[in-house]
């Protein structure tokens, strides 16, 4: 009997939590498993007349109304491929497959592409929040053929995080614009997460602040206008206790942070954007350094100066660097998705974006309502720090940023994304630039030309070495 709202396939971690979630809404849920004893043990756990257990694809089809909605929770890349295959064939034109796992946008394009000329219907959604937003409710950003969008709306938006604006899962945008956009979130939480961190190590280590001390001041920092979801956690990590030491469980944690590849992608889609991303560039090779461990140790032994202690700045200084840095990121990756979204026809509505980020996913920030705001009250902002209200932040807080920035490079500390986030901002606002010696250079080299500042339109070439000296 077809009486299944809507079919999940996969029911890893991910999976069974987001099929739990649209179950408790109420809708009547087919699922799914390659294999069978993970479908039989969750049906164990979870079962009841609104779960359909399907152990074929086949029967999974005949479960499902019409047009079946279908959402695959499988591992990104050739598992996604797989079970495409396994459906082709056997889908109507109506029906609607949609890949919610972190697939890399330009397989979406392919399997948008593959869909289409199969006979079916695709979405590519993006889903952040983690296993506990997959359960309780995340931040769902799909894309695709427009058309799609009324069909799973409801669904969708019963299942989403709320926030004061609303249910937080929007119609991304044409093509692959809903696994971009997940992209640059990730991108944007990389760049979130290396900052904090580099924040945490001047407290710490710089200032010489307790583990106690270190919490309360990220505890009054999530009371204030850097309030989200990362500060919370990390209020929560910086002073909890190792069993086994007594010490600050986190300086027991082997420095080497993992990755998954979705920073890698949004710096490599911005380098062939030409889009500038220092800082979630800065928190990508961070990640990178960081695992080259036996390389650091070595490097440690041999440069054996230590570390000195900040000079000349406080608390309030590392909260003003870590918002402006925080801005400048953001700033990053909403110009990345801007220049997508034209280049690509995606249809990418700034504004919405924000909205949906606002609850259920990692980087879920009180900042986000002004971000929208700013979206809102101009859909043509070229870039986000050049909003009236976030400029003259970046103006108060630019002192305390060189401060802070000088400060740790005098001292020895790393702040690769402080550091590169100002960078980025003083290349931003310097005119003219050093760019002018840079194409002197090249045409010097190479003959490439150069354009005349009180003549941009025309090309010039000149004979560097014949000409008369100063």
């Amino acid at each position: 009997m077809s009486n299944a709202d809507i079919a999940v396939i996969g029911l890893g971690v991910m999976g069974a939590n987001l099929a739990r979630n649209i179950h408790s809404r109420g809708w009547t849920v087919a699922v799914h498993n390659r294999t069978t004893s993970v479908l039989d043990d969750f049906l164990a756990e979870h079962g009841d007349e609104r779960f359909v257990r399907s152990e074929t694809l086949d029967a999974l089809l005949g479960d499902l109304k019409s047009p079946r909605k279908i959402v695959l929770m499988v591992t990104a890349g050739r598992a996604v491929d797989a079970v495409l295959e396994a459906l082709d064939g056997k889908l109507d034109p109506d029906d609607i497959v949609i890949d919610g796992g972190n697939s890399q946008w330009s397989d979406t394009d392919r399997r948008n592409d593959w869909a289409r000329a199969h006979g079916f219907r695709f979405v590519g959604m993006g889903v952040s929040g983690g296993e506990e937003g997959a359960l309780l409710g995340p931040s769902m950003m799909p894309g695709g053929d427009d058309a799609v969008w009324p069909e799973l709306q409801p669904i969708l938006e019963s299942a989403a995080a709320v926030s004061d604006s609303g249910p937080c899962v929007t119609w991304c945008g044409r093509g692959s614009a809903g696994h971009f956009v997940k992209m640059v979130h990730n991108g944007i939480e990389y760049g979130d997460m290396q900052l904090i961190s580099e924040t945490w190590t001047l407290l710490r280590q710089g200032l010489g602040r307790s583990a106690t001390e270190t919490r309360t001041v990220f505890e009054g920092w999530n009371a204030g206008r850097l309030q989200s979801f990362l500060i919370e956690i990390t209020s929560e990590i910086v002073a909890a206790r190792d069993d086994q030491t007594g010490d600050p469980l986190v300086e027991h944690i082997l420095d080497v942070a993992g990755q998954k590849g979705t920073g890698r992608w949004t710096v490599l889609a911005a380098v062939e954007a030409g889009i500038p991303l220092g800082t979630i560039s800065a928190a990508v090779d961070g990640r990178a350094l960081s695992a080259r461990k036996s390389d650091r140790v070595a490097a440690a032994a041999r440069f054996t100066d230590p570390p000195e202690a900040l000079e000349g700045v406080d608390e309030a200084d590392l909260e003003q660097a870590l918002y402006a840095s925080k801005l400048i990121s953001y700033t990053q990756g909403f110009d990345l998705l801007r220049q997508a979204s034209d280049a690509r026809d995606y249809g990418v509505d700034l504004a919405s974006i924000s909205r949906v980020w606002k609850a259920g996913c990692i980087i879920r920030a009180a900042f986000l309502d002004r971000v929208y705001d700013a979206f809102r009250a101009d859909p043509d902002l070229p870039l986000l720090c050049l909003a009236p209200s976030f400029a003259d932040e970046l103006q108060a807080a630019l002192p305390s940023w060189r401060r802070v920035v000088g400060a740790a490079v005098a001292a020895g500390i790393p702040v690769p994304a402080l550091s590169n986030s100002l960078a980025w901002f003083d290349g931003l606002r310097t005119n003219p630039g050093s760019a002018r010696l840079i194409q002197a250079q090249r045409d010097h080299f190479g003959a490439h030309t150069y354009r005349r500042a009180d003549d941009p339109d025309t090309s010039v070439h000149s004979e560097w070495g014949k000409l008369e000296q100063l």
